[in-house]
């Protein structure tokens, strides 16, 4: 192929206007044969058929020299950036290689190049890419912060290109990560005109009405708002003067994405925008003045224009927690119309200019972590002072020394602590994901639960169901959440062994005609060394000790307690008889005795020398019918008696159900689950909560909702003391607007 036949003709014109204004522009930092070997490397992929056009039919070449064109012109990067740019299609397309280009353009270009297609994996991996956790994986991925700055400039070349597409879906995926990536790392990096083109582009694709209707509108009034601005600063300017203060004034009319902005928050069209105009005042004052000065600013303009006591702002008097200083004050200028006016030293604007308070951290969106922002404060530095050198040495890959990011094969990201295993990962996703790990599967290989994972990393977790977890997992996990996870897992496993190594030694006692009784169970546990019943279990389970040996003994105790044993049996404490066995007011209830027994669990909080504790599986409260039913453990779970549950326990375990009832409050709260269907509606999840913290001794402990097809279904954990409290809140949120049913689970 020709390298003519790819271009139009409207493409060659604006190639040849660009190219011309491009080294023009770098010819004091493009060597000597630089611009031929450009050209080989163009002809050569051009001949090949390897150059295409992406999704908007855009030309690789014009986008390639145009962002190259923004890089030299509006950020200001040299030779390394500029090559790297017009080099990136060429290499995308396989028609050269890194290794080619650093042996003829050199190393700086070939790692600018290798940071640009390690974001292209990044791309390629996921499908989260407006989230938090890509913006500081874009920039620590991207190991050269130029690379971003590169993506920046490639992002606004895109954004003037799409205009009449005809992929809408593209230009619309593009522009929102143009608004909430880009947009916020290019004001964070101080390149603010970069920053509100890329917020008014976004804004024009995505809200084309609301976009045009605002520039209409400041069109129609541009000659007379510049005006305006200059008969508020006139008299402005005298009166400060006339003080004998040193200052300079800034006036400008907000971007049509602030004002956008603004009217969404205030819902109020253009006119209605009280700060349409903003002014800033930049004194030179030594340290000592700088707060009188502002302040006596303040008080000549106050003066001067009746201001509004609503929309003061004073972070001049205690600062900012991220160390942003400066008076806001928004005043009724000539013509009644308000204008924001804000006072601070250069000291002051030096700090809020160079990231401690760019507008996305101080008008309270949420930002990365502190160490992205005290890096990209300081690349922004790097760039002022135009040291590529400094930008190449201090921001390397070492940024998130804390913690990685890994993908999922769907291309969700997840932040984790550095060091953190597949193991880590697998509990991180879900306990069964956890328990049933037996390795992963990471850029095609195959590899162990060990495995500490890397940024970048795609972990497809491997699992079967044989797998449980083991002992020594404890050591191989790094994270809190996964060492509680293993730990409460064992836990549960120890308690099913116990059970079944229980139920087999009653199972083995029925097969010997030997009745279970359970105080002289105690005393043969006691006999062979054992003070705790699920220890007694476990070491039964784990065959520490033998079956046939406890029966054994166990035969020996009850012939010994029924009066029956040999006097020389060495058994601990004295005969009694089961008939004159008399049960202790504060211990457990006899197994057997079932509901008709006459012996009542009384729940008081004053209870003493008993285990019991409320089922998680229906969450029983006060006031509620109840039962108790004897754990393998020994202690007592209180069940309501409509427990899911019941029918089970009663069926199979009816020997070890217990009556209960309630002796009065125990002076606590207890968790209730509430499940909550309803519309969709906006502010409804708001309303919900609402409810709940304004009523007394309730508190929210967790919420989960699930929307699909305009319905969520919602579950709500609370704590709370009784079920008169209960029923009075699921009445109340009945009421909610869109609530359409709310049950207890």
């Amino acid at each position: 192929m020709k390298i003519a036949k790819f271009f139009t003709d409207e493409e060659r014109v604006r190639t040849e206007a660009v190219q011309k204004k491009l080294f023009a522009m770098a010819a004091d930092i493009i060597q000597e044969g630089d611009e031929e070997k450009l050209r080989d490397y163009l002809r050569k992929a051009a001949e090949q058929g390897l150059l295409q056009r992406d999704a908007f039919g855009i030309n690789p070449i014009v986008k390639d020299l145009e962002t190259a064109l923004i890089v030299g012109e509006e950020i200001g990067l040299s030779r390394g950036s500029v090559l790297g740019v017009l080099l990136n299609s060429i290499v995308k397309s396989g028609a050269a290689t890194i290794d080619e280009v650093r042996r003829d353009f050199g190393e700086e270009v070939a790692h600018i190049l290798y940071g640009l297609m390690r974001i292209r994996e990044l791309y390629a991996k996921s499908a989260t890419v407006g989230s938090e956790n890509f913006r500081s994986l874009l920039v620590t991925f991207a190991e050269d912060m130029r690379v971003i700055l590169i993506m920046i400039a490639n992002r606004v070349c895109v954004m003037r290109q799409i205009k009449d597409t005809k992929n809408v879906e593209a230009q619309k995926k593009v522009s929102m990560e143009a608004a909430y990536l880009y947009a916020p790392l290019a004001h964070k990096l101080g390149l603010y005109k970069l920053k509100s083109e890329l917020e008014d582009l976004s804004l024009k694709y995505l809200e084309h009405d609301a976009y045009y209707h605002i520039k209409e509108k400041l069109n129609e009034t541009k000659r007379s708002r510049d005006a305006y601005i200059e008969r508020f600063l006139k008299p402005l300017d005298e009166k400060l003067q006339a003080a004998g203060l040193h200052y300079h004034m800034k006036g400008r009319t907000k971007s049509i994405h602030s004002i956008w902005q603004k009217m969404q928050k205030q819902h109020v069209d253009v006119d209605g925008v009280y700060d349409l105009f903003a002014i800033r005042i930049i004194l030179q004052s030594a340290p000592e003045k700088e707060k009188m000065e502002c302040w006596q600013v303040f008080s000549i303009i106050t003066d001067m224009y009746q201001s509004n006591p609503k929309r003061m702002r004073d972070w001049l008097s205690v600062p900012k927690s991220n160390g942003y200083e400066s008076l806001h004050i928004t005043v009724l200028g000539p013509e009644q119309k308000w204008v924001e006016v804000q006072i601070r030293t250069e000291r002051m604007d030096d700090i809020a200019e160079h990231g401690l308070a760019a507008h996305w951290r101080y008008k309270g969106i949420r930002s990365g972590e502190s160490g992205v922002e005290e890096w990209l404060a300081g690349v922004r530095s790097a760039l002022e002072t135009n040291d590529d050198a400094q930008l190449m040495d201090q921001f390397r890959l070492d940024l998130r020394e804390d913690e990685v990011f890994v993908f999922t094969p769907k291309g969700d990201i997840f932040k984790l602590p550095m060091g953190a295993t597949v193991l880590d990962f697998a509990y991180h996703i879900h306990s069964k994901v956890g328990n049933q790990c037996v390795g992963a599967r990471i850029g095609g290989k195959n590899v162990t639960i060990r495995q500490k994972l890397q940024s970048g990393d795609q972990v497809e977790i491997l699992t079967s169901t044989t797998q449980s977890p083991k002992q020594d997992w404890l050591n191989i996990v790094t994270t809190t959440r996964a060492r509680a996870k293993v730990r409460q897992s064992l836990k549960e496993m120890e308690s099913r062994q116990a059970l079944l190594a229980k139920e087999e030694l009653e199972r083995k006692m029925k097969n010997k005609k030997l009745d279970y009784e359970e105080p002289v169970l105690m005393h043969t546990m006691t006999k062979l060394g054992y003070k705790i019943v699920t220890d007694f279990y476990a070491a039964l389970a784990d065959g520490k000790i033998d079956m046939n040996a406890v029966l054994e003994a166990y035969a020996q105790q009850q012939r010994f307690d029924h009066g029956k044993a040999s006097p020389q049996t060495p058994l601990r404490g004295e005969g009694q008889s089961a008939d004159q066995f008399v049960l202790p007011d504060n211990a457990l209830p006899q197994r057997g005795s079932g509901e008709g027994a006459s012996d009542v669990l009384v729940i008081d909080q004053n209870l003493k020398g008993l285990d019991f504790q409320m089922a998680r599986c229906c969450q029983p409260v006060y006031g509620d019918a109840v039962f108790g039913f004897v754990t393998s453990g020994g202690g007592i779970k209180i069940h309501r008696e409509d427990c899911p549950n019941a029918p089970q326990m009663r069926q199979r375990f009816g020997y070890r159900i217990v009556r209960a009832m309630w002796a009065g409050k125990r002076g606590t709260q207890y968790p209730i689950t509430l499940r909550v269907i309803g519309n969709d509606d906006i502010g409804i999840i708001n309303n919900i909560t609402n409810i709940i913290s304004k009523e007394e001794k309730i508190l929210l402990r967790s919420i989960s909702i699930d929307s699909h097809d305009g319905l969520f279904n919602g579950t709500l954990t609370v704590m709370l003391d009784d079920t008169s409290r209960l029923q009075q809140l699921i009445k109340k949120l009945k009421t909610v607007k869109g609530v359409k049913n709310v049950t207890r689970s």
